[in-house]
């Protein structure tokens, strides 16, 4: 498994009058390869691969600014991103229905404000370097202490809005994976980030919250909002907003690695050797739940939580089950109603309870129980019908504990 250590350099780093200088001629490679790709196609000439362009651009300035590793990584760029064009207007042309426009051929990068990846295969380190701990980029004075240097593949540096990453790509072997009766299951949400159940005898469940990630978004969108009223003419964005989008990125990106490994290290704990994870496909392009309540739900990337939690657990030998949700919020797990997939019955099934508001779900006896975690259990039973069939539901706990990964221990 490919795993990846960051460098933020920020302007006023001492690599970044370097990097920013290297990041421009790549830009110009990029640009100078694209053009001839272009004229060609465009004109009937036919496609210029990778092989071609190599061997045309070797001997330009542009060529001749970089390493030729690098140069020859810019060109691989450029060939995947006309290899994915070809893909897409092929599939366009099968079904039209899966795309909003037709696919555009790559495009220029910005001729003043461009900037492109730069990519340092290995060959491209210094091995003494290495040895030492520490990245050194050929022909460069960038030079960074990793602590996984004996494992590294190679090294991207990464233009952002007003900063660059330095990605250290490593590898990491997959340990085998654990085996046992015991399974705990995932509903992810907005106030609760994460409810967790098991089939576990007497194992708590728990409730991650999700508000401080609610409040961040909240906070960026109203402040988004404000500069955006600022811009004069037709800008669509400005240096200040990118800002403002990077600083929010990086706090969302921490707050999910945090609650990720809390559970993981929950279910390592626990001697829990599978997890399932309840998604369904498309949920954020056809949520229906009003303006405000679309805006909290879309604002929260689940899918980047989906996978953490995925490689987390991969590296711990846990292995991790995906299934769709329908229904589950709706079901009483106490009298196991059915769980049927949605749009495969014609007739909605019977239930014997109801969610009455947020976060409350009362059965047919009046029981009242946190709705999340009743969720959570039948994503459990959805995935692995049997999976109670050991203890029963009689041990399973429904009063959970709350976790909010905030404040300070």
């Amino acid at each position: 498994m490919k795993l990846v250590e960051r460098h933020i350099i920020k302007k006023g780093h001492r690599f970044w009058d370097e990097i920013d200088e290297l990041s421009w001629h790549s830009k110009n490679l990029y640009n100078a390869a694209n053009y001839l790709i272009r004229q060609n196609f465009i004109y009937g000439h036919g496609y210029l691969n990778y092989n071609r362009m190599d061997k045309l651009m070797q001997k330009t300035e542009q060529y001749r600014a970089l390493p030729a590793k690098v140069s020859q990584q810019v060109l691989r760029g450029l060939d995947k991103n006309w290899q994915s064009f070809f893909a897409a207007n092929q599939a366009y042309k099968v079904n039209k229905e899966k795309f909003l426009v037709n696919p555009k051929i790559p495009k220029y990068k910005n001729t003043q404000k461009g900037r492109q990846l730069l990519v340092y295969v290995k060959q491209a380190l210094s091995k003494v370097a290495l040895k030492k701990g520490k990245i050194k980029c050929s022909k460069t004075q960038i030079e960074l202490e990793t602590s996984v240097a004996e494992k590294v593949v190679e090294v991207r540096i990464v233009p952002r809005c007003d900063c660059y990453i330095i990605e250290v790509i490593y590898e990491e072997v997959e340990p085998t994976l654990k085996s046992n009766e015991w399974v705990a299951s995932v509903d992810l949400g907005v106030d609760v980030l994460m409810a967790v159940t098991s089939n576990q005898p007497d194992f708590v469940p728990l409730l991650i919250n999700g508000r401080p990630l609610k409040s961040l978004n909240q906070f960026y969108n109203k402040r988004k909002a404000f500069l955006q009223s600022q811009l004069k003419g037709n800008r669509p964005t400005s240096k200040r907003i990118q800002r403002l989008t990077r600083c929010r990125n990086q706090k969302v990106e921490n707050y999910l690695h945090r609650a990720s490994r809390y559970l993981v290290n929950l279910l390592l704990d626990k001697n829990i050797t599978t997890l399932v994870i309840g998604k369904n496909e498309g949920w954020k392009q056809n949520a229906k739940m009003g303006k405000v309540n679309n805006q909290n739900f879309v604002g929260i990337p689940f899918n980047r939580l989906i996978e953490m939690l995925t490689y987390k657990c991969q590296l711990v030998g846990i292995k991790v089950v995906l299934t769709e949700e329908s229904y589950t919020s709706q079901s009483n797990f106490f009298n196991l109603d059915p769980l049927p997939v949605y749009g495969e019955t014609v007739k909605v099934p019977k239930l014997t309870g109801k969610r009455i508001k947020r976060g409350l779900y009362r059965t047919d006896t009046g029981f009242l129980c946190q709705a999340d975690i009743l969720g959570s259990y039948n994503i459990l039973r959805k995935a692995f019908p049997n999976a109670f069939m050991g203890y029963g539901i009689e041990r399973c706990v429904v009063h959970p504990r709350r976790i909010n990964l905030s404040k300070p221990k």
